[in-house]
């Protein structure tokens, strides 16, 4: 038995093929190859195409099916990972009406705080768990105020999974997963925010039937499986964002158990039995993947925009053609601290650990006569490890204290010295794992169909591949001064409010 899994990432879109008997990736393929396009209109705008990505998943779909190594009459189940925080709005027909305001746009920053402070700061926290910021509904009211033509055309809001899952199936379906992400989830209510819905003036139709996220979203149309070469009526049974999907794939369930990732974006995503959250809302509570209201699991997420998308703009304007694996190596010939050479990661959008600010992306120090090449990689990714550490010492400030952090070795984490770097700024031991979010995925379709009686059936054969420890003290004071200078850089924006 085989289990489709559909990770729908910023830069492409993944798709894993796993039999359930052994947990073991049969076939997989990305497309395309190179990232995808973000388009950004204005200045702090992020947009893409859900065409698009229905159309990539497509032809990953059909680049798996190539490869010849299963049947794919074989699939009992499909499971979506997406993009989070993606503002998808369709009409009556199912016709996509503009495209997505993705995860990293920060155009509905202001919109969210005015929200914010009309709602009450103390009244959103504690019932939304999250100031509104840059999220969905922000977004949402940023269409209603600024496209009336377009919102009023609007049937269903949905997120980017619940928009791949309708191109499947025909039925649109969301999760209090993934409305607990777009902030339109009430915690105490256990229900839509009645507060939200009044302040910003959307009408509750909008939404999708709300279903858990391990259970049926429809199964495969007639006419989308002749077109997919799948069998008709195969079930979709599981849809979560991507940070909740990785944290699940590495088999983070339990409160005190903690992820990481480094791709597009970097996060860290822990998880709790508590209702809580940051009082700057720099840090951000969700319901995990198993949140039920009986049993509280929350996804407590740190989030920094540009990690991957940085060391993305630093191969192609410094790389003159080298592959990652020769970017890594490079940057290895630098030494601890790159001279004096830093890096500030913030130049995809609004960071929320940094109160919603743009503080911009920075490369600073730079001596004409003693940086080279390797300085430039190795100090990409030494501010990028730096900004994870601050990250988590918000996160420590709440509770949060990991003892140790499981990542998929892939993206950011191939790299050896970006790794040594991760564990030495935090201080805590990473455990790397062959993991993929599109095998998450497919592993939370087996759960949601049935084919595992719980997820740590689904996880059993899940094994660490290897520890990183800490091994020294001396990037503190490399930390330091990295410290230092974004906070120069804060002051200046708190300045220019």
């Amino acid at each position: 038995m085989l289990l489709l899994g559909i990770d729908i990432g910023t830069s492409s879109v993944k798709v894993g093929i796993v039999d359930a008997a052994t947990q073991k990736i049969v076939a997989s393929a990305q497309y395309p190859d190179e990232e995808s396009p973000i388009k950004a209109l204005h200045l702090g705008w992020a947009e893409q195409s859900p065409l698009m990505w229905w159309e990539q998943a497509q032809k990953a779909i059909a680049l798996c099916h190539a490869k010849k190594a299963y049947n794919p009459a074989d699939i009992a189940a499909i499971g979506i990972a997406y993009q989070m925080h993606g503002l998808v709005l369709v009409d009556k027909d199912q016709q996509v009406l503009r495209d997505s305001i993705i995860w990293c746009d920060s155009r509905a920053v202001e919109i969210g705080d005015k929200a914010f402070a009309a709602i009450g700061e103390e009244n959103c926290l504690s019932h939304l768990l999250n100031s509104p910021g840059n999220f969905t509904a922000s977004k949402l009211a940023w269409v209603k105020q600024n496209e009336p033509e377009i919102y009023s055309q609007i049937d269903k809001v949905m997120l980017p999974g619940d928009y791949i899952a309708m191109k499947l199936t025909g039925d649109i379906t969301t999760s209090v997963s993934a409305l607990s992400e777009g902030v339109f989830f009430d915690f105490k209510t256990n229900a839509i925010s009645a507060e939200i819905i009044k302040y910003f003036g959307f009408d509750e139709s909008l939404f999708p039937t709300i279903n858990p996220v391990f259970s049926s979203h429809g199964t495969l149309l007639t006419s989308v499986a002749e077109k997919l070469n799948l069998k008709a009526g195969i079930p979709v049974t599981y849809k979560a964002g991507d940070q909740p999907n990785n944290a699940l794939s590495l088999n983070v369930l339990n409160p005190g158990e903690v992820a990481a990732t480094a791709g597009t974006s970097g996060v860290i995503y822990g998880v709790s039995d508590q209702l809580a959250y940051d009082q700057q809302s720099r840090i951000n509570t969700f319901a995990h993947v198993n949140y039920t209201d009986q049993q509280k699991r929350l996804g407590v997420l740190l989030c920094i925009n540009g990690t991957g998308s940085l060391y993305r703009w630093a191969k192609y304007n410094f790389g003159n053609g080298l592959s990652y694996s020769q970017l890594n190596n490079e940057a290895k010939k630098a030494p601890l601290g790159s001279d004096g050479l830093q890096v500030l990661p913030f130049g995809n959008g609004a960071e929320r650990m940094l109160n919603n600010k743009q503080v911009g992306a920075h490369l600073q120090n730079i001596d004409l006569n003693l940086h080279t090449q390797a300085h430039i990689f190795r100090a990409v990714q030494e501010g990028i490890a730096s900004a994870f550490r601050y990250g988590l010492d918000i996160m420590r400030s709440n509770g949060m204290n990991p003892t140790v952090i499981r990542a998929g070795k892939s993206n950011l984490f191939l790299s050896e010295l970006f790794t040594e770097t991760f564990v030495n700024a935090t201080g805590v031991p990473v455990e790397l794992y062959n993991n993929d979010g599109s095998v998450g995925a497919a592993l939370g379709a087996g759960i949601g169909a049935g084919i595992f009686k719980s997820p740590a059936e689904a996880f059993s054969n899940t094994k660490a591949i290897q520890l990183v420890e800490p091994s020294t003290q001396a990037f503190e004071p490399v930390y330091q001064e990295w410290k230092k200078l974004l906070d120069e850089k804060l002051k200046v924006k708190e300045g220019e409010r």
